[in-house]
């Protein structure tokens, strides 16, 4: 079978380019330290200033924005996709709900056989709810994502009281359980999956905790697309504009956030407060702020690449650094500093901007993403360009 891809939008590629490089610095604590550690320094990792700097840095500018904005892309490319099966005379609900389902078992695979920091498997859940608001008009999208972000205060402020569970995953938890997920994570690789599937959140508790969340940011993407925001359709002055009223109110309350935190010695409920109670409350106009930017200076080029295969980056990033850090590749899990794990971010780019303008050059689609379309399909779609298809590149 062959599947014509349908003509790109530079915009929403370029756009998903950058948020799979920008959740990569958000992710890579995740990667080799233990869970904790991921919200706070005090838990493992080291408080250098040096460790304490990155941490900072990457809370103001990275921590759930990028995540943020990934999952408006998501939200914009599913109704998309959607529309266009619509348009060709297919069933677009049948195709985007058979879609979820792949990436669900996409995701899982992800969660349980190679990382714990999934989002693949909430995306797809998140997804199917999302596909209520498909004919929804841009106030109404609106209005649900507000709602969506009201629940999420809620459920923050529920984390804040969950007493032992708050200092165990986002304080410095205790010698013995840090412990026990060292060993577990220098295992061999039924080690690895064996802590997974019996310590970590799997895929409808993380549905029931960060989905209204996530489910605010699609219904976003989805009122971005239907109004151009997201397709550069806009005044380029109006994007600038846009970027520097949100981001200049934002950032700088992150940075006092996080000023407060370390001030606090990185409390536990100083972490939570922080991270799930304020910050889902600022992060929505600071995500509006970056896609501004970068649609600012959108183009074509080697992120907009990167965006296409947004999918493959995203699943080869989980397997090179679990390559590095976990016992079944060089075991280098929770003995590296916190500083010292931003030094990869620069080779790691490197290849995740690399590859992708060759690869698409004689391929019509990412590994992953022929994956996924194949599977979704029922049938193997065509994944190698003809001779003709590469000279037209």
């Amino acid at each position: 079978m062959t599947d014509t891809p349908a003509p790109r939008i530079v915009a929403l590629d370029y756009l998903r380019g950058a948020a799979v490089l920008g959740i990569l610095i958000a992710n890579l604590p995740g990667f080799a330290l233990p869970v904790a550690a991921y919200f706070s320094p005090a838990a493992w990792g080291g408080k250098t200033p040096a460790d304490i700097t990155v941490w900072a840095i990457t809370f103001v500018l990275v921590e759930g924005k990028m995540r943020g904005l990934f999952a408006m892309l998501f939200g914009a490319s599913m109704l998309l996709v959607i529309d266009r099966a619509d348009a060709r005379g297919g069933n677009g609900t049948t195709l985007h709900l058979r879609r979820m389902a792949t990436l669900f078992v996409i995701g899982c695979a992800h969660l349980y056989v190679v990382w714990s920091g999934d989002i693949l498997s909430l995306y797809a859940l998140v997804g199917c709810v999302a596909l209520l608001f498909r004919a929804a008009p841009v106030r109404l999208l609106l209005f649900a994502a507000a709602a969506c972000l009201l629940l999420t205060l809620v459920n923050g402020l529920a984390i804040a009281g969950l007493g032992p569970v708050v200092e165990r995953v986002f304080g410095r938890s205790t010698p013995a359980d840090l412990a026990r997920e060292v060993t577990a994570m220098r295992g061999g690789w039924r080690s690895n999956v064996a802590w997974r599937w019996n310590e970590e959140a799997g895929p409808f508790t993380a549905f029931l905790a960060n989905g209204p969340e996530t489910l605010a940011y699609m219904l976003l993407g989805m009122a971005g697309l239907r109004s151009g925001f997201l397709t550069a359709a806009w005044p380029r002055r109006r994007y600038a504009q846009i970027a520097a009223c949100t981001l200049l109110l934002t950032l700088p309350v992150f940075a006092l956030l996080a000023a407060h935190t370390i001030a606090r010695d990185f409390d536990a409920h100083t972490v939570v407060l922080a991270s799930f109670v304020v910050a889902p409350l600022l992060r929505p106009i600071a995500v509006a702020g970056y896609a501004a930017l970068l649609l600012f200076t959108a183009r074509e080029g080697r992120i907009a690449a990167a965006g296409r295969v947004a999918l493959s980056n995203y699943l080869a990033c989980s397997i090179a650094f679990t390559a590095l850090f976990y016992g079944w590749g060089a075991g280098q899990f929770a003995r590296w500093d916190r500083a010292s794990l931003y030094l990869l971010v620069l080779p790691a780019w490197t290849v995740m901007l690399a590859w992708p303008r060759w690869w698409l050059t004689h391929f019509t689609h990412g590994p992953a993403e022929w994956l996924w379309r194949s599977a979704a399909r029922g049938t193997r779609i065509t994944l190698r360009r003809s001779s003709c298809e590469r000279d037209a590149n």
